[in-house]
């Protein structure tokens, strides 16, 4: 089992900018992709970013060049950096953690609300 809490989400205006972090425990071994995902009203949960535990990373488009996703493999942490936010941005955004290779489970956090409004 694996246990995710994300952090540092809120209200922030158009341009801004916000880090979020996610941390793991619990059964840690053999994650090998940590990643971001969110849901905003009325729509399907998507992808944002995702990152290797050899550091390959991978973006939405819709994000790209404004988010960065990073990982701290000896902290089991997982930290997106969202820079000139837009309103479309605003979601609940979701750490996942993928554990093992073919056979492998998802784990999800709670998630962290972020808004973006004047």
């Amino acid at each position: 089992q694996v246990q995710l809490v994300e952090s540092g989400g809120g209200l922030v205006q158009p341009g801004g900018s916000l880090r979020l972090s996610c941390a793991a425990s619990g059964s840690i071994f053999r994650i090998n992709v940590m990643g971001w995902y969110r849901q905003a009203p009325g729509k399907q949960r998507e992808l944002v970013a995702t990152i290797t535990i050899g550091g390959s990373t991978n973006y939405a488009d819709s994000v790209k060049g404004r988010f960065t996703v990073s990982r701290d493999n000896a902290k089991n942490t997982v930290y997106l950096e969202m820079n000139s936010l837009k309103p479309e941005d605003t979601a609940v955004y979701y750490c996942n953690c993928r554990r093992g290779i073919g056979d492998y489970i998802d784990y999800w956090g709670q998630g962290t609300q972020v808004t973006v409004s004047s």
